[in-house]
């Protein structure tokens, strides 16, 4: 079993932010794992979450993503923009959902990143995506910026929460 440890928790209050960032993030856990709940700002039917890893930018995540909307499929690969969300145009009130799992993130080795997102507009769109990422650096991570392209900010009340996991303990939750 594996024991979930809240290492930072953060909700954006009024008036938006450019971007959500967890820095010093300590190098006592196997995995990391971020939970997501974004909306972007501006007046588009979707934004796309980017990931800056150790200050080193966008472009050093790479990644192939496999997406469906219900009538389509797609998979794109390319470096910055992770996964759609929901922006201003989507149904009021309603978030993305995000999972960023980052196993082995203190590792001398370069990082693999799985994600999993939904985002949608109730009334005629939604978006499901499978993320294989990779993080082409062998140092330990961090800190982790997440922010959406194009000139926009996360809406109030977006929320990420970063998890550190130990694989091998008791298991359960603990928020310390």
């Amino acid at each position: 079993m594996s024991a979930w440890t809240v290492i930072q928790h953060t909700e954006v209050g009024s008036g938006g932010a450019a971007n959500i960032t967890f820095s010093s993030i300590p190098a006592t856990y196997t995995d990391l794992l971020i939970l997501v709940s974004p909306r972007g700002e501006s007046a588009n039917n979707s934004r796309y979450l980017r990931l800056d890893i150790n200050s080193t930018g966008t472009s050093s995540v790479s990644f192939i993503w496999l997406n469906g909307t219900g009538s389509t499929v797609n998979s794109y690969s390319a470096t910055a923009d992770l996964v759609a969300v929901n922006a201003a145009n989507n149904t009021a009130s309603t978030f993305s959902n995000v999972s960023i799992y980052i196993p082995n993130y203190a590792g001398n080795t370069n990082k693999s990143i799985s994600i999993d997102a939904v985002m949608e507009n109730n009334a005629t769109y939604s978006e499901q995506t499978i993320t294989a990422a990779l993080w082409s650096n062998t140092a330990a991570i961090t800190s982790i910026a997440l922010a959406l392209n194009g000139p926009d900010e996360f809406n109030q009340y977006s929320s990420a929460t970063l998890y550190g996991i130990l694989k091998g303990s008791s298991g359960g939750v603990t928020v310390s």
